[in-house]
């Protein structure tokens, strides 16, 4: 979706002199939707229901539709956590989802985020599992 990473986009970033400059040379790499419409891109692109990923990502039926219609303006880090794991995203799809919602990103230095990262093809009850067994708050 996004052509460029982040760290070439900060080292371009340093050689342009105006903000316009650095937009119209990065437009197509640039985010310019809201956390509703980049799910609702995700869900069409993988061919996913809404309802399918909210059962798969362990999360009430009424706050997960919050997220996905945006009603929810500022949903928890976690509870967007579950939403990727419940869509199959990777790891750098789930971080966008979470910089997208203005949320920090995954963050390997971290126990527990590096939990998430390295059981990132499980879902969420063995993710769970995984940090309960080392002692790290459970998702949810």
């Amino acid at each position: 979706m996004l052509n460029k990473s982040t760290t070439q986009l900060l080292k371009e970033l340093e050689s342009f002199d105006t903000f316009e400059e650095y937009e119209n040379a990065n437009r197509d790499s640039m985010i310019s939707k809201n956390l509703s419409e980049y799910l609702t891109d995700l869900l069409n692109e993988r061919n996913l229901t809404k309802a399918e990923v909210i059962r798969k990502a362990e999360l009430s039926d009424g706050y997960a539709y919050q997220i996905f219609s945006g009603l929810k303006t500022a949903p928890k880090r976690d509870k967007l956590i579950c939403l990727s794991i419940g869509m199959g995203l990777s790891v750098n799809e789930t971080n966008s989802v979470l910089k997208i919602a203005g949320l920090s990103p995954l963050y390997p230095k971290i126990k527990r985020d590096s939990i998430i990262i390295i059981n990132n093809n499980k879902s969420v009850v063995e993710i769970n599992e995984a940090l309960y067994n080392e002692g790290e708050d459970t998702l949810n």
